[in-house]
């Protein structure tokens, strides 16, 4: 990469700024010190920025327009195309062009695009219940490649949309994406089949579960506030999600599941309709719908029956209590 620093502008679209808002909470780096290592200059950012009203507006025109390079586009928020594809219900302030254009005139013309978010990438939650504002991600509509890109938009860098989903994202999985991209050392090879950082999403939510022994002897929670593994009743998708929340603690200290709430598998396209309620289960003849990633049927069937039998007496008991009271010992004869 060149030595100058690497321009970088931020927009908002469709959304509640929640990514923006985790963004902002980033540790070891913060986020001041991480933009200043990847020789980051700040073009615009809504948040963080001064300039407002039509100083912001001229700022965003001259990239949009090519009057100014722009290394970095990031996009936070889903992408309004309505009502019937015009754009207008969401225009760019001040004026009457719908965003959707300018985000499109941007993107075309940086080095490096990325989707900050799961609205941003998919759609997310602003595309769910029927979608009547249009809500579509860059180069997803949901599961469906395309967005509003096209499903071959390729930027200057020769990659696609780089999609950092997550509703909202950590913190850490937009800083190591910006330092690699500022080394020169992000390429195809780092992004997954949804085109996400596999620097995170190479690991499952399951992984670093503080419910694992829950989870290994089949002691299921039976409502939000109990101990045990919420992947039987609770409709915890841990064992599918794709990201490293329970690796690499969120806020310093925790993730959703350490907060008493199933995952429900935010990374993924379509997340925000799963079907049925984020936390319930759904069944058939007793067997969880949604099974551990790469998990066939009966031997899910065979290990969670051989797992219940052998399950602990204190695990039993703490499964279904809203604190540990039973303590690990020492087994009979051991000294």
């Amino acid at each position: 990469m060149a030595n100058r620093p690497l321009r970088l502008l931020w927009l908002q679209s469709g959304g509640c700024g929640g990514c923006t808002l985790s963004l902002i909470g980033a540790e070891s780096p913060d986020l001041a010190t991480a933009l200043d290592a990847a020789n980051v200059d700040l073009v615009w950012h809504p948040s963080l920025s001064e300039e407002t009203g039509a100083e912001a507006r001229a700022k965003i025109e001259a990239v949009a327009e090519g009057q100014e390079p722009l290394d970095i586009f990031c996009l936070e928020g889903s992408v309004m195309t309505g009502p019937n594809g015009t754009g207008l219900f969401h225009r760019m302030a001040g004026t009457d062009t719908p965003m959707m254009a300018v985000i499109e005139k941007v993107a075309r013309r940086a080095r490096y695009v990325v989707a900050v978010g799961s609205c941003a990438a998919f759609g997310g939650i602003t595309a769910a219940n029927g979608n009547e504002v249009g809500a579509i991600g860059l180069a997803y509509d949901g599961k469906q490649a395309g967005g509003l890109l096209g499903a071959d938009f390729r930027s200057a860098s020769g990659l696609p949309v780089i999609n950092i989903s997550g509703c909202p994202i950590h913190p850490d999985w937009f800083v190591e994406t910006l330092l690699q991209i500022s080394a020169g050392a992000f390429d195809v090879v780092d992004i997954d089949e949804w085109a996400r950082p596999v620097s995170y999403t190479g690991h499952l939510v399951h992984h670093g579960c503080s419910r694992n022994e829950f989870y290994e002897f089949k002691a299921s929670a039976e409502q939000l506030s109990h101990m045990g593994c919420m992947m039987e009743n609770l409709g915890c998708k841990g064992t599918q999600a794709r990201a490293d929340c329970n690796i690499r603690p969120w806020n310093g200290s925790g993730s959703c599941l350490d907060g008493n709430y199933p995952c429900i598998n935010c990374t993924a396209p379509g997340f925000e309709e799963p079907g049925h309620a984020f936390a319930a289960t759904p069944k058939i003849s007793g067997i969880p719908v949604g099974l551990p990633t790469d998990m066939p049927k009966a031997w899910f069937v065979a290990l969670a029956s051989l797992s219940k039998a052998a399950t602990p007496a204190r695990l039993r008991e703490d499964a279904t209590k809203d604190r540990l009271t039973a303590l690990p010992t020492r087994g009979k004869g051991k000294r």
